[in-house]
C-alpha cells in the first residue's frame, strides 16, 4: 500500500520494522569506526594495505549492486534483504577473528557485500511504500533514526576497544546484527511487501537498462562517486589517522569526535525532508556540499579539540542534507518500474568511490600530509556543486508515474 500521508502514524509496520532492523545493524557496523584504520596499521605496520582494509567494504560491492537493484525489481527485495543481513553477520564474525591483514580485508570485503544487499532493499522499499510528497520525510527520518545508532555505536566501539582489545569489538557487533537478522526473517509485514511472485516485471533486463539512460540519473549518480569519494577517502581513514597520528588525540577523544559527526548527520538527516519539499531537493544538496567543502577546508588550519568538535559537527550537517536528498532526487527522476535498478546504479558509482577514496587519500596523506589531502577534498567538493548545475529537477514527473 503507498503511503500518502506525511505523519508517522500513516506509515505501515514494515517502515518500523525496517526501522528496527537499520537501527541495530547500523549500530553494529559503528563500533568499529572509531580504530579501524588504526587496528589495520597494527596488523600492516608498513601502511601499504591499509587504505585496501576500508576500500575492501566497497569492492565486493561494485559488482553486485546493479544486478541486485535489478533482480529486486523482478521477484521481490525480502530475499536479498535477508540475505545481505546474513553475510553482514558473517563478516563481522571474520573482522573478529582476523589475526593477519588479510583476514581482516576479507571480512571486510563479505561485510561490505552484504551491506550492500541490506541497504539496496531497504532503499527501495521505503520509496515503494511512500509517494512524492511524503518520500522525503519517510526516508529522512528512517536515515535519521538509523544513524542514531550510529552516534551511540562510535563512542561505545572506542571504549569496548580499551578494555578487550580491537578484535573482541566485533563479536558485539554480531550479536547486534544477528538480532537484525531475526527481525528481517520473521517479519510477516516484509514477507507480504517485498516477497511475492506479485513483484515480478515483465520488461527484460535490457529495457532496465534503457530506462535508467538519462542526464540527470548520471549526474546524479557521479555526485554520489565523488561524495563517498570523500566520505571514506577523508572521514573514514584520514581524519582518525590526522587526529591519532599528528595531533596525538586519544582513542576516546577520536570517537568523540566522530559520535559529534554522527550527531550532526542525525539532525540534518531527519530535517531533510522537510527542508528539500520546501526549497528543492537539488538545492538542498548542493548547500549540503558548500557545508562540507568549508568545513574540510578548516580542518587545514585547527589542531585542538572543541573546535574540531564544533566542526565535525556542522560538517555532519552537510553530509546529513546529501545523504538522504540526493538519493530522493534520484527516486523523482525515474520510473517506479525500473527503481531497483536505478538504486543500484547510485550505488554501484557510490562504491566505486568508496573502493577508491581511501586509496587515493591515504597516497596523498602518506606522500604530502593530512592538509594536502583536506584541500584536495575541497576541490571534489567544489566539482559535485558544478556537476548539479547540470541538471534540474523534472517536477511533477514523479507522480505522474505512480502505480
Amino acid at each position: 500500500m503507498l503511503v500518502r500521508g506525511t505523519g508517522l502514524r500513516s506509515y505501515p509496520r514494515l517502515y518500523f520494522e525496517m526501522i528496527a532492523v537499520g537501527f541495530t545493524a547500523i549500530m553494529g557496523m559503528s563500533l568499529g569506526t572509531s580504530f579501524l584504520p588504526i587496528l589495520a596499521l597494527d596488523l600492516d605496520p608498513s601502511g601499504a594495505l591499509v587504505g585496501l582494509v576500508v576500500a575492501a567494504w566497497f569492492l565486493s560491492r561494485v559488482f553486485i549492486e546493479l544486478p541486485a537493484g535489478i533482480i529486486s525489481d523482478r521477484i521481490g527485495r525480502r530475499k536479498l534483504l535477508i540475505a545481505g543481513v546474513g553475510l553482514s553477520s558473517m563478516g563481522a564474525f571474520l573482522c573478529a577473528r582476523a589475526d593477519s591483514i588479510y583476514l581482516l580485508i576479507l571480512g571486510r570485503a563479505v561485510w561490505g557485500l552484504g551491506t550492500a544487499l541490506y541497504f539496496m532493499c531497504n532503499t527501495a522499499l521505503i520509496i515503494d511504500i511512500t509517494d512524492a510528497k511524503s518520500r522525503g520525510q519517510a526516508m529522512g527520518t528512517f536515515n535519521g533514526i538509523e544513524f542514531i545508532g550510529s552516534f551511540v555505536g562510535t563512542p561505545i566501539g572506542a571504549f569496548l576497544a580499551g578494555y578487550v582489545g580491537y578484535s573482541n569489538v566485533y563479536y558485539f557487533t554480531l550479536v547486534l546484527t544477528l538480532n537484525s537478522l531475526i527481525v528481517a526473517v520473521t517479519s510477516k509485514s516484509l514477507k507480504a511487501a517485498g516477497g511475492g511472485k506479485e513483484e515480478r516485471r515483465d520488461h527484460s533486463v535490457r529495457q532496465s537498462l534503457i530506462g535508467l539512460r538519462s542526464i540527470g540519473v548520471v549526474v546524479i549518480c557521479m555526485c554520489s562517486f565523488f561524495r563517498m569519494l570523500l566520505m571514506q577517502g577523508i572521514f573514514s581513514t584520514v581524519f582518525e589517522l590526522h587526529l591519532k597520528e599528528e595531533l596525538l588525540f586519544s582513542l576516546t577523544e577520536i570517537g568523540f569526535a566522530m559520535s559529534l559527526r554522527t550527531g550532526g548527520h542525525i539532525v540534518a538527516t531527519i530535517s531533510s525532508g522537510y527542508l528539500s519539499n520546501r526549497f528543492g531537493r537539488r538545492n538542498v544538496v548542493m548547500a549540503g556540499f558548500v557545508i562540507d567543502a568549508a568545513c574540510l577546508l578548516s580542518l587545514t588550519v585547527m589542531s585542538t579539540l572543541p573546535p574540531l568538535l564544533v566542526v565535525g559537527f556542522v560538517e555532519g550537517i552537510g553530509e546529513g542534507l546529501v545523504f538522504t536528498s540526493l538519493m530522493v532526487l534520484l527516486s523523482d527522476i525515474v520510473h517506479p518500474s525500473v527503481r531497483g535498478g536505478a538504486i543500484g546504479l547510485f550505488r554501484t558509482f557510490q562504491d566505486i568511490g568508496g573502493f577508491l577514496g581511501p586509496i587515493v587519500f591515504m597516497a596523498v596523506y602518506s606522500s604530502f600530509d593530512s592538509r594536502a589531502a583536506f584541500l584536495l577534498a575541497v576541490c571534489v567538493n567544489v566539482l559535485n556543486i558544478s556537476l548539479l548545475v547540470l541538471t534540474r529537477r523534472t517536477r511533477g514527473k514523479e507522480e505522474s508515474h505512480e502505480e
